[in-house]
C-alpha cells in the first residue's frame, strides 16, 4: 500500500495532535498550570486496554478482509474449471463454447460492479484519498462493463434486473437445458456444468453476506471513542515524566527537549489513531478503496486466462499497480 495513502488519510490526525500537544506543554511549563498533570501508571492501563480493543477490531476486521479475498481466490479457480468442462464436455458448438465463456466473464464483472456500489453504512474516503484513486472508479453502467461479454438481446434483458450477476447465471442454466434438448451434451454433462453454476452461486452470495452484513457498530464506533479518550488525555500523562530532564536543560537544548517530547506524545497518539483506521478501513472489503480486494485486477486475470483458453489471439493486458495499489 505504501506510505503516502497513510500519511494523505491521516495527516489532519497529526496537525491537530501537533497543535493539542503544545498547547498542553505550554500551558504547563510556561503559564505555570501544574495541575493538569495527570499521573502516568493509570493512564498506562488504559493504554493497555486500549491497545486489546483495537487489536480485537483489527483481527475481526481482518478476517472480514482476508475471507473475501479468499472467496475471490474460489472465483478464479471455478472459472478455470467451468472453462475447461465447457471446451471438454460441449460438441459440435465452437459459437456457444464461446458463449457460455463470455457470459462468465460478463459475470464476474456484474459481481464486481455490484460489491462496489456504496452502501448506507460504507465508510467515506478522505478528499485526498479520492484524489489519489482518481482514475480507478467503476463504470458508472453495467451497460458499459457486460457490452463486450454478451449480445445486445441479452444485455437489453439484463438492463432492468435487480441483480444482475443472479440472471447471468440464470442465463447459463437455460442455455444449458437448451444444449440438451439438442444433444450437444449429455444429461450427466449438464450435472457436471450445472455443479459449477451452483458454486458460483455460492461463492455470489457469501460476498454478498459480507457486503450486506456491517461490522458490528459497538465494536467499530467505540474502538474509536476508546481511542481518541486515550490519545487525548496522553499529552497529560507525559508532562511530569520529562520535568527532571527539563531542570537540567536551558536554552536552546531545553527547547529541543520539548520538542521531542511533544514528538513523541504525537507518534504515540497517532499511532493508536491509525491502528483505528486500518481497522475501520477493513472491515468492508468489496468499497473499492485503495486497500480492498483488487477485483478489478482479478477479474482482468480471469479474463486473461480464459480468452487464452479459448486460443484467442488478441488478450488484455494485467493490470498493474499505481502509486502502489492494485484495484
Amino acid at each position: 500500500m505504501g506510505l503516502i495513502p497513510i500519511i494523505m488519510g491521516t495527516w489532519k490526525n497529526l496537525v491537530f495532535f501537533t497543535i493539542w500537544t503544545s498547547l498542553v506543554f505550554f500551558l504547563y511549563y510556561y503559564q505555570g498550570w501544574t495541575f493538569i498533570s495527570l499521573a502516568f501508571e493509570p493512564l498506562t492501563v488504559i493504554g493497555i486496554a486500549v491497545s486489546f480493543y483495537l487489536g480485537f477490531k483489527n483481527s475481526q476486521s481482518y478476517d472480514r478482509f482476508w475471507e473475501a479475498r479468499k472467496i475471490w481466490g474460489s472465483i478464479v479457480n471455478y472459472s478455470r474449471t467451468w472453462t475447461a468442462q465447457v471446451l471438454s464436455l460441449v460438441q459440435e458448438g465452437e459459437s456457444d463454447q464461446r458463449v457460455l465463456i463470455y457470459r462468465h466473464l460478463a459475470w464476474i464483472n456484474a459481481l464486481r460492479i455490484q460489491l462496489r456500489q456504496p452502501s448506507s453504512f460504507s465508510m467515506k474516503p478522505s478528499r485526498s484519498l479520492k484524489r489519489l484513486i482518481e482514475g480507478y472508479e467503476e463504470e458508472s453502467s453495467l451497460k458499459v462493463v457486460l457490452k463486450p461479454f454478451v449480445s445486445q438481446d441479452e444485455l437489453k434483458s439484463l438492463e432492468k434486473r435487480k441483480n444482475v450477476a443472479t440472471h447471468l447465471i440464470k442465463n447459463q442454466a437455460l442455455h444449458l437445458e437448451k444444449l440438451v434438448s439438442l444433444e450437444r451434451i449429455t444429461e450427466i454433462d449438464k450435472l457436471l456444468l450445472h455443479h459449477l453454476l451452483e458454486e458460483m452461486y455460492n461463492q455470489q452470495g457469501a460476498c454478498e453476506r459480507i457486503k450486506n452484513t456491517p461490522f458490528p457498530r459497538q465494536y467499530s464506533y467505540f474502538g474509536t471513542i476508546f481511542a481518541w479518550i486515550f490519545v487525548l488525555l496522553l499529552p497529560f500523562g507525559l508532562l511530569n515524566a520529562f520535568d527532571e530532564e527539563f531542570n537540567l536543560l536551558s536554552g536552546s537544548a531545553r527547547i529541543w527537549m520539548e520538542l521531542a517530547a511533544i514528538s513523541l506524545s504525537v507518534l504515540l497518539s497517532w499511532i493508536f489513531i491509525t491502528m483505528d483506521k486500518v481497522g475501520s478501513s477493513s472491515e468492508d472489503p468489496f468499497e473499492g478503496r485503495f486497500n480492498d480486494v483488487p477485483m478489478t485486477a482479478i477479474c482482468r486475470t480471469i479474463e486473461i486466462d480464459l480468452k487464452d483458453m479459448l486460443n484467442e489471439d488478441s488478450l488484455p493486458e494485467y493490470i498493474t499497480p499505481k502509486n502502489n495499489i492494485l484495484y
